[in-house]
């Protein structure tokens, strides 16, 4: 957590003394806070073997900034960072939340009306006072009071990626108590939802007292709701709030599916063990008084005459229960399935590694071959790849594909849709590269009709394989674009387009609702980490979960197929 607290502080700083007209220090903060988000070691752990020097040693980490760094490892805090906050009082961890607001335009806004969060850039903006500004207008005012709103719409749930590492710390801490038999993280997390609202842990011990006062005295607690004898509850500095339970062992299944939820999976599950003349609660199955189901979740299902549902198919929409009670529930694609990856980024635009260890980090994870899909030219904020670079790009893969065993690079891109539809790289280029990925990044305004039909002659080129992220949509920050998935989907089987589960945690686009509709109409989907940096390989569960809260099963997933059959797989579709 240390990495992250500094990587943000830096972030930060790098913004502020860009605000207070510093010229170069700025990029430097920034780089050194994008080389710490992506170590694999703790900070303070470097720091405590080998001291300043050792912190020295890591890439794009200065004299300067490794001082600064040792002193909130000693202190808790940076001198430098308190004085700028005091100095130019604004909450940028807020304001950049707002789409298409970056570190120029809170520089800008807090220059000329001093705008330092967002409650006072919302009423600049309903006062009409930023469309006078040159390059801003009024188009730019309207879609932030746009972004405003949806951020609104999602406070108080949190993106699960973003908060996935803290639950899992937490547990594991909670686990290596002697008085726990067994911890579990349950609620919307075990449901592998987008977003969660809260935490539920699920532990069973014979000693609740020491794990009430363990969980009650964490370091992130920042205020305690109650603490009972088997029950207590806070809230952590971040925001978000956890519930700990501690259970008997003949309850455990039955505590661990009610506290799993849905709420409307547990009625309808509640309704079913009352037609059978039974009464089901937190507690276990119950027939009067007699206990007869509960220690596991698989027995509760099975008593109720059910197949056993996985966590992430526990939404009620209806579906999975009848599925269950007719024995046709999928074979869910399993975490350890993917084969591949078709998007990853490098240093070639804006990814932080080179082809070669973002191939190797693959492997690592188990994969057999990864696409590499940097961005093209009209994207010049990452510096998108023109086509001599592609060219230049593909000479380079094959060559490091010769010094690797165990994994296969192949050439591909994200190409820019433009706003007529037409790609960014011309055909002559496109014919050369493995896999053609192509993304709306731009014009995200249009209307539900002409999105679609701008995404669907993309489709038709030719030489496009996937379409990735294919609704826009950034968590929290972002809503999907208006389209006609139904035309989108049909389109994709037409031409023989895979649709994208992008797995990136602010993303997971496609949703489970589209997911299952593509499925029930018979496209192929991929699931990919979007990976900017060796780390994000990791992402790819998250993808998994959302293909599996949409029905997936193993042959839906076209990168599921190992390396020679995925080969098989692009050169048959190279020749239709």
């Amino acid at each position: 957590m240390i990495n992250q607290k500094i990587a943000k502080i830096l972030y930060e700083i790098s913004i502020l003394l860009d605000m207070d007209d510093i010229q170069f220090k700025p990029r430097a903060y920034e780089k050194a806070s994008l080389t710490i988000q992506d170590l694999n070691e703790d900070l303070e752990v470097i720091y405590k073997k080998g001291g300043i020097k050792a912190i020295k040693e890591i890439p794009s980490i200065g004299e300067g900034i490794s001082r600064k760094i040792e002193e909130f490892i000693k202190n808790g805090k940076i001198k430098e960072y308190e004085e700028l906050k005091e100095k130019f009082p604004v909450d940028i961890d807020e304001l950049k939340r707002v789409e298409g607001l970056g570190p120029k335009g809170i520089k800008f806004l807090y220059k000329k009306l001093k705008i330092k969060n967002i409650e006072e850039l919302e009423r600049a903006a309903k006062e009409n006072k930023l469309r006078n500004f040159e390059g801003w207008g009024q188009k730019k005012e309207d879609n932030i009071l746009k972004g405003i709103e949806f951020i609104k719409k999602g406070t108080g749930r949190f993106p699960l990626g973003q908060v996935f590492p803290l639950i899992n710390e937490i547990r594991d801490r909670i686990g290596s108590l002697k008085e726990v038999k067994k911890v579990i993280i349950a609620g919307s997390v075990r449901r592998w939802k987008e977003t969660i609202g809260d935490v539920d842990i699920l532990v069973i011990s014979d000693n609740p007292k020491p794990i009430m006062e363990f969980f009650t005295k964490m370091p992130e607690v920042g205020k305690i709701y109650g603490k009972g004898e088997t029950k207590s509850t806070v809230k952590l500095m971040n925001g978000m709030d956890i519930d700990i339970r501690v259970v008997e062992e003949k309850s455990y299944g039955a505590a661990l599916n009610y506290f799993t939820g849905s709420k409307e999976h547990n009625v309808a599950l509640r309704q079913i063990a009352k037609d059978k003349g039974l009464k089901l609660s937190e507690y276990g199955l119950f027939k009067g008084n007699k206990f007869i189901a509960g220690r596991t979740e698989e027995e509760l299902y099975k008593t109720l005459g059910l197949r056993y549902i996985e966590p992430e198919l526990r939404e009620s929409h209806g579906d999975e229960i009848k599925a269950a009670k007719e024995n046709k529930l999928p074979r869910l694609i399993n975490y350890d399935e993917l084969k591949g990856d078709l998007q990853v980024q490098t240093n070639w635009t804006d990814g932080s590694n080179s082809i070669k260890e973002m191939a190797l980090e693959a492997k690592k994870y188990g994969l057999q071959y990864i696409v590499i899909t940097d961005h093209t030219k009209t994207l010049a904020m990452t510096g998108g790849l023109k086509e001599k670079d592609l060219i230049q790009q593909g000479k380079e893969i094959a060559r490091i594909n010769k010094e690797l065993n165990g994994i296969r690079i192949f050439k591909g891109a994200e190409v820019n849709i433009l706003k007529d539809g037409s790609l960014d790289i011309n055909d002559e280029t496109l014919e050369q590269l493995d896999v053609v990925g192509i993304a709306v990044h731009s014009n995200f305004n249009m209307s539900k009709e002409d999105m679609t039909n701008r995404i669907i002659k993309a489709m038709k080129n030719k030489h496009a394989d996937i379409l990735f992220h294919p609704t826009g949509r950034i968590i929290h920050k972002r809503e999907p674009f208006q389209v006609d998935m139904d035309k989108i989907i049909k389109m994709a089987i037409e031409t023989n387009t895979i649709l994208e589960i992008d797995a990136y945690p602010d993303r997971l686009d496609l949703n489970d609702e589209y997911i299952k509709k593509a499925i029930k109409m018979g496209a192929k989907l991929s699931i990919d980490s979007d990976a900017h940096n060796i780390k994000h390989f990791d992402f790819l569960k998250f993808g998994i979960a959302q293909a599996r809260r949409g029905w997936a099963a193993k042959n839906d997933i076209i990168n599921t197929m190992g390396l020679k059959e995925f080969e098989g797989y692009i050169n048959q579709k190279r020749q239709r």
